[in-house]
């Protein structure tokens, strides 16, 4: 596994970790409500668990599917997943789920991270770099350099709501993080696809 996928999974690291749809709202929703500052960090674990059981099982599958299928066409099968997810996103900007209530164990945390990830296509989007890794021990290092880029945006963006900004800026924001998704789902499909056809040509 080259630098190169080691750069491109800190950075979809960092990139889901600015989105507040990930989870770190929760972790500063509760922080404010029991006034405790230390929820905004004991509360992105299991957040961050359950987005990276989400990507795993992306990863379980592309290493089950990579046993059976040609890596050429799996290659382009990811792609056009990738896309459709990316419109898919766009199709439903600004519909963000609403919150249900601020009671939650990290159980709940867990479980609705694990839902939210799949549901946006995170383990989808790494899916490209992921292909790239040779074996198991790579997928491995990949997933943690992503996991440990996701969580050190998280907890910045965190403290930067909790700490500066507040949150009644998000509602002015909220849908430009849903349109850079939406885009960078697209974006990454159509770079993934291209990457595809181009080495299927190649051989």
């Amino acid at each position: 596994m080259g630098l190169d996928a080691l750069v491109a999974g800190l950075l979809l690291g960092a990139f889901h970790g600015l989105n507040p749809g990930m989870g770190w709202l929760w972790a500063v929703f509760l922080a404010l409500q029991r006034r405790e500052r230390r929820l905004l960090f004991t509360a992105l674990v299991p957040i961050v668990l359950g987005h990276a059981a989400a990507v795993a099982a992306v990863a379980a599958v592309l290493l089950l599917a990579r046993s059976r299928v040609p890596l050429e066409p799996l290659r382009v099968g990811t792609a056009l997943l990738l896309l459709a997810f990316g419109v898919y996103r766009w199709r439903r900007l600004g519909r963000h789920g609403r919150w249900v209530g601020l009671k939650v164990g990290w159980r709940d945390l867990f479980g609705w991270s694990l839902l939210v990830a799949t549901a946006h296509g995170s383990g989808v989007m790494l899916a490209p770099v992921l292909l790239g890794a040779s074996d198991v021990g790579a997928n491995l290092v990949l997933l943690g350099v992503h996991q440990l880029a996701l969580l050190a945006t998280m907890t910045v963006m965190a403290r930067v709501i909790h700490d500066w900004l507040g949150v009644a800026v998000l509602p002015r924001v909220w849908i430009h993080f849903d349109l850079l998704w939406a885009a960078g789902l697209l974006v990454a499909g159509t770079l993934a696809l291209a990457a595809a056809l181009a080495g299927a040509h190649g051989h």
